[in-house]
């Protein structure tokens, strides 16, 4: 690639972020030109290419180009040293092509309407409210806890392989599908990640690949946590970029599944959310809603945290640190905080609902 095209491409990037900024003052058009125009055949396609495969694709792309990036400098380390603005430039070239398709692929959908606005609900809650739905989450947790298990003692072991629980999420969006035809899920495209091990010293369950648009899943996770990630992810690859809204439509697939597992993955983990935010609240409460759970869910936690406890180290804050400016960067404004706002979500839907299982 000659001079003239790489100082083009480099001098595209900060036009482009400039463009992608003033688009996102306008969430209704992308809302309808992109996220519910032309983004729907871009995933699809990327699903029909890369989602049969039965491995990551996209996490031996990275690797390749990790393996390129440490071999060109490697090979060119004088040439580097000797004209560093020449290789400042190349930076530039390649994040420029970076951001482009990140952004055309699916990047854009940051900048549509908040889920919010497609439902029609509020985030804003009252405590009782918060009391009163954290209650119900319990309820249902002990309830299919012990449905499974036949005991209250016992936790939750998921009998079924990982391959099972994506084929199991799959028609779970089948199923919400009939009550929410916008999330609506077609050529499933969910794997296990080759990086899983990574991720889990980062802290994370999964991400999405935005320029494969495969549903990246931790595979070393604990299998009854597994559904809820599952959704979380494949919601990603319908379009919904932020982390509240993903949270609430795992929720949504898993509590609304015909499989109990499903259903208590869900409760499960929307109980964790809702516990947490009500310890920060009312202390007394938390307590007598955690004293009131089973046994057998109460060592579903403590599975949880031993597994991630396992695998703490020192550098997992920076992971975060790093995620949590990259949502803020895009229009993410909580950050990773936005996890936890799954909670008037879920409050305010049931509301809406005006019944419950």
């Amino acid at each position: 690639m000659g001079q003239k095209t790489k100082t083009i491409l480099a001098i595209a990037l900060p036009v482009q972020i400039i463009l992608v900024k003033w688009m996102g003052s306008y969430p209704l058009f992308v809302e309808n030109y992109y996220s519910n125009g032309i983004y729907p055949y871009i995933s699809q396609s990327l699903r029909t290419l890369f989602g049969w495969i039965p491995f990551s694709f996209g996490d031996l792309i990275y690797t390749a180009l990790t393996v390129m990036a440490i071999r060109y400098c490697y090979r060119h380390w004088k040439t580097i040293k000797k004209k560093p603005l020449l290789f400042f430039k190349d930076i530039l070239m390649v994040l420029s092509i970076a951001y482009f398709a990140f952004h055309i692929l699916w990047g854009l959908n940051y900048y549509r309407q908040p889920i919010t606005w497609r439902l029609g609900i509020a985030r804003e809650y009252t405590l009782d409210e918060l009391v009163d739905f954290t209650e119900y989450l319990a309820e249902r947790a002990n309830h299919y806890q012990h449905e499974i298990t036949g005991d209250s003692l016992s936790p939750v072991q998921v009998p079924y392989p990982r391959k099972e629980v994506f084929k199991k999420t799959e028609k779970a969006y089948h199923l919400l599908q009939k009550q929410y035809p916008y999330f609506k899920y077609e050529t499933p495209s969910l794997k296990s990640s080759l990086y899983s091990l990574p991720l889990t010293y980062m802290g994370y369950g999964g991400y999405l690949n935005p320029f494969t648009n495969e549903a990246q899943v931790n595979g070393m996770i604990p299998l009854f946590r597994l559904a809820a990630v599952s959704g979380h992810e494949v919601g990603h690859q319908l379009g919904y970029s932020a982390e509240d809204a993903t949270n609430f439509i795992g929720f949504l697939v898993t509590s609304q599944s015909d499989d109990p597992y499903f259903k208590y993955a869900a409760y499960n983990h929307a109980l964790g959310y809702c516990l947490v935010d009500l310890y920060n609240k009312d202390e007394p409460k938390y307590n007598d809603i955690l004293d009131a759970l089973n046994p057998g869910v109460k060592k579903n936690y403590r599975e949880l945290a031993d597994f991630w406890k396992k695998y703490e180290n020192p550098m997992e804050p920076v992971f975060k640190a790093v995620f949590n400016t990259f949502l803020k960067v895009n229009n993410q404004k909580e950050g990773i905080k936005s996890y936890n706002s799954v909670v008037g979500l879920m409050i305010n839907h049931q509301k809406q609902l005006g019944s419950r299982e």
